[in-house]
């Protein structure tokens, strides 16, 4: 079986690093906000996940085919075109919050928006309180 790949890679003075080295003001901003956003709703602090992905808390996951894994309860990413992030839960019971949240794309658990101007952070922070409490329930072992 393989092992998972993306894991915790260093704390706090990582993410710190990290954020610090953004060449983008707006960027650099847009992840202090997340970062405060996702703290504030996971009770968590932020980690590095691999070499770009910042995750609050962690839970255990296994699926029936026998895979399993730590992922963490929201995290986001600063990439090159958007910011990407992540909820653990999906979408499917976020249709309401969805609408309201402004200019935004998303895949099957990953949101994508340029900026954080460009959409409603009250909505943003009720979708990923409603994806931890999913994630909390779906999974009784989570940190």
């Amino acid at each position: 079986m393989s092992r998972q790949k993306t894991k915790p890679q260093g704390g706090q003075e990582s993410v710190t690093n990290f954020i610090n080295a953004i060449a983008s003001e707006e960027k650099r901003q847009d992840a202090i906000q997340l970062l405060d956003l996702m703290s504030r709703v996971t009770g968590q602090e932020p980690k590095l996940w691999g070499n770009s992905m910042i995750g609050f808390g962690s839970y255990h996951y296994k699926y029936e085919s026998g895979r399993e894994g730590e992922w963490f309860l929201a995290g986001f990413s600063l990439r090159k075109a958007n910011l990407s992030i992540y909820v653990v839960s999906g979408f499917d019971t976020m249709g309401d919050l969805l609408e309201k949240l402004g200019k935004h794309k998303r895949s099957v658990g990953c949101l994508y928006i340029k900026k954080l101007h460009d959409i409603d952070m009250q909505v943003l922070e009720e979708i990923t309180v409603r994806s931890v409490e999913i994630v909390k329930k779906r999974y009784a072992k989570y940190n």
